[in-house]
C-alpha cells in the first residue's frame, strides 16, 4: 500500500473496499463519485457488473466510509438518478436506500443540471405513446450525516459566502462538467462539485476523504479551501496521476 502526502493531502494506493485501509474514525465530511457501472474503461475496476453486484460492491464501500467517519459526519454521494444501458435501473433511489441500511440518515438531495451534457433524446418513440421513453439529463448528489446533523465540534470557521450560501441551498445546481480529455481520467467530476460541498458542508480544517479519488479532484479542492484531506485509489495509474495534478496545481513543499 503505497501512500503519498503533500502538505494536508494524504494520498493512499488501496481498495476503498478493504476496512482496513484506515483504523479509525477520522473524516468529517466525504465527497465522492463512485464507479457508476454503465461500462466505462477503468484500469483496475470491472464497470460492468451485474446490478445485484455492484449494489454489494456500493453496500461494502459505504459500510467502510461510515466506520471511517466521524459521529457528526457529512457524506455527499454523487451517482446517477438512473440508469438504461443494459436495463432500466433506479441507480439513485437504490444506492441512497443502501446507504441508509449501512447506518447513514437522509438529509437532503442536491439535483446537479449539468450544463454541457448531450441533449439526448429516444427519437424512437416520437410521434408514439407505445413506448415513449423519458432521459433526464441529471445526477444526484445525496446528502447523508452519521449520527448527529448539527455539528458543534470542529473549528467552527465557515467560509461560505451569504450569496454562495442562498444559491447552493436551492437544490438544483448548474454548472459544466469536465473533460475527460483534459484531466486524462475517464470520469473526471468538476471542481465546482467539491467546492460546493465542502463550503456548504465542512468547516475550515475539517478533514474530507474520498474514496474514490480518482484525478485528485476533490483534495485539490480540499487544500485550497484549507482543509486537510484523505483520498484513497485503487488504480496506480490513476494514483500517479492525482500525485501529478496535487503537486503542479498546490505547489512545491515549503
Amino acid at each position: 500500500m503505497e501512500e503519498f502526502v503533500h502538505k494536508n493531502i494524504q494520498l493512499i494506493n488501496a481498495d476503498s473496499l478493504d476496512p482496513s485501509v484506515v483504523n479509525e474514525e477520522f473524516a468529517d465530511l466525504i465527497v465522492t463519485s463512485p464507479p457508476y457501472n454503465v461500462g466505462i474503461e477503468y484500469n483496475s475496476n470491472n464497470d460492468t457488473l451485474n446490478y445485484e453486484d455492484y449494489l454489494a460492491f456500493s453496500r461494502k464501500w459505504m459500510a467502510n466510509c461510515y466506520k471511517w467517519s466521524k459521529s457528526q459526519a457529512r457524506f455527499c454521494l454523487n451517482i446517477p438518478l438512473d440508469k438504461n444501458k443494459g436495463g432500466n435501473r433506479s441507480v439513485g433511489a437504490d444506492l441512497t436506500l443502501i446507504a441508509q441500511e449501512v447506518g447513514w440518515k437522509y438529509k437532503s438531495t442536491v439535483i446537479w443540471n449539468e450544463g454541457n451534457i448531450s441533449r439526448r433524446t429516444a427519437w424512437g418513440s416520437w410521434k408514439s405513446a407505445s413506448a415513449p421513453v423519458v432521459i433526464a439529463p441529471v445526477e444526484l448528489i445525496v446528502v447523508l450525516y452519521k449520527d448527529e446533523w448539527k455539528k458543534t465540534g470542529g473549528t467552527k470557521v465557515s467560509d461560505i459566502s451569504s450569496d454562495e450560501f442562498k444559491e447552493w441551498t436551492q437544490g438544483v445546481w448548474c454548472f459544466n462538467g469536465e473533460s475527460k480529455k483534459r484531466i486524462g481520467h475517464p470520469a473526471p467530476f468538476p471542481k465546482d462539485l467539491p467546492y460546493r460541498c465542502i463550503k456548504m458542508f465542512s468547516y475550515v480544517d475539517d478533514v474530507v476523504l474520498d474514496p474514490f479519488s480518482g484525478s485528485g479532484t476533490t483534495l485539490i479542492v480540499a487544500e485550497k479551501t484549507g482543509r486537510k484531506s484523505v483520498g484513497i485509489e485503487i488504480d496506480p495509474t490513476y494514483f500517479n496521476l492525482a500525485k501529478k495534478r496535487i503537486q503542479c496545481e498546490i505547489g512545491p513543499l515549503i
